[in-house]
């Protein structure tokens, strides 16, 4: 039988390795569709942005920000070119005169029947041979991080926001 401490000790070292996984696959994922969109002329920021209006046309700047979870100022610039290019238009918001509502153009609605197609070959290069059921295990288990991402409180409740200010005061006195 394995002691508690060191089965804590196998299993965080597990989620250490997870974690810095994901760190990892996260930062070559971007990579690779920042390259594979930049070949179609498009950027991803500029990708998330249309398919987030074609699933909901209509949205405020500050709506789409929110669910993008982007400053607005930073999702300004980036529906500013978007405008320039004519994927997209501003229209008055009908309620608010402050706001504008933002929907995709007819070469804006184009492009991003043709981004379709490049989600769905990245995602068959970079999944290929992973089967569903590991698939499915791992969306869930994403869903989850992502929640607990979302909701959680800084590491409070597990002692590691005391550990953070730790580690930021010795690499404050280090680099003084």
């Amino acid at each position: 039988m394995v002691p508690d401490n060191e089965w804590y000790l196998m299993t965080l070292d597990l989620k250490r390795q997870l974690v810095a996984q994901l760190i990892e696959s996260s930062r070559l994922l971007r990579n690779f569709i920042d390259t594979r969109a930049k070949r179609c002329g498009t950027t991803r920021a500029q990708w998330i942005v249309l398919f987030r209006l074609r699933q909901q046309e209509g949205l405020s700047q500050v709506d789409l920000a929110d669910i993008l979870e982007l400053q607005p100022i930073s999702l300004v610039r980036l529906l500013d070119r978007l405008v320039e290019q004519g994927l997209l238009k501003r229209r008055p918001h009908p309620k608010d005169r402050r706001a504008n509502q933002l929907y995709l153009t007819r070469a804006g609605r184009k492009l991003v029947d043709d981004l379709d197609s490049l989600r769905d070959a990245i995602a068959m290069d970079v999944l290929k041979d992973i089967p569903v059921s590991a698939l499915e295990a791992s969306l869930n288990v994403l869903k989850d991080i992502k929640d607990h991402v979302k909701n959680g409180d800084d590491g409070a409740a597990s002692g590691s926001a005391e550990q953070i200010q730790s580690i930021a005061a010795r690499s404050t006195r280090r680099s003084r």
